[in-house]
């Protein structure tokens, strides 16, 4: 299995599980994640889940080879990032979240991290940009020449800035990111859950707002560059193990 849920109490823990793909998000990990989803919203006995990629890394971004997969109806793209949801959600991050991995990170609500753990949106290195949300949901979450930074360079944030930036809540030991979320998780547990909910609505709405106008302008540039001779060299460099040779077209 792709994506491996366990319950703690009223807590749902979601483990990324292809790990000899470094976590890679194709089909079977947007049915995963979508069907785990799915099951903490609908379950009065579930309170919070959190999210995590194991104990080596978090995810490498979308499989370039594979794809990840049409849409679900509830979650949207990868089963999570145009989802709609009222409970919280924690990002147990080990190793690297990069691309789409760094994507699912920003979909959630908390952020524990390993200082081991590093974050980055590198699509430019091959010839395309963030298009799960990352161009514009960075900028949400990080001061704005920082998320220039990310966009612009693709070099990666390394926790123990993202912790003084404000991005990740809470730092660990490596190895430790699970076992810190499943402490925050149950400091929200111990609060009443209506409470937590209804908050949680108001400060998300507040940070995201309607996200349909800029989804639109997000999805034709990457229509632009998906048609370019550009992101062709930049795959094709990838899976050669080679640099690009760029011809800005």
């Amino acid at each position: 299995m792709s994506v491996i849920t366990e319950r703690r109490g009223r807590i749902q823990i979601i483990t990324l599980s292809r790990e000899a793909k470094r976590n890679a998000l194709d089909v079977s990990i947007t049915a995963g994640l979508d069907a785990a989803l799915n099951e903490l919203e609908d379950d009065p006995e579930l309170w919070c889940g959190i999210l995590t990629g194991g104990t080596k890394f978090f995810s490498a971004g979308a499989d370039l080879a594979a794809g990840p997969g049409e849409p679900t109806p509830r979650g949207g793209i990868v089963g999570i990032i145009n989802r709609t949801r009222t409970k919280p959600l924690i990002a147990a991050v080990e190793g690297f979240a990069l691309g789409g991995g760094m994507e699912l990170v920003l979909c959630c609500d908390v952020v524990v991290a390993s200082t081991a753990a590093r974050f980055g949106l590198p699509e430019p290195k091959r010839g395309l940009m963030p298009d799960f949300g990352g161009a514009f949901r960075v900028a949400r979450m990080l001061p704005p020449n920082v998320a220039r930074e990310l966009l612009l360079t693709g070099d990666d944030l390394g926790a123990e800035r993202a912790e003084r930036l404000g991005f990740v809540n809470l730092l660990t030991e490596p190895g430790g990111a699970l076992a810190g979320a499943l402490a925050m998780a149950e400091r929200i547990c111990a609060n009443a859950p209506l409470a937590v909910r209804e908050a949680l609505a108001l400060v998300n709405h507040e940070v995201a707002g309607d996200e349909e106008p800029i989804w639109q302008r997000s999805h034709a540039a990457h229509a632009r560059l998906i048609a370019s001779e550009d992101v062709r060299e930049g795959i094709t460099a990838f899976f050669e193990r080679r640099t690009p040779r760029w011809r800005g077209r």
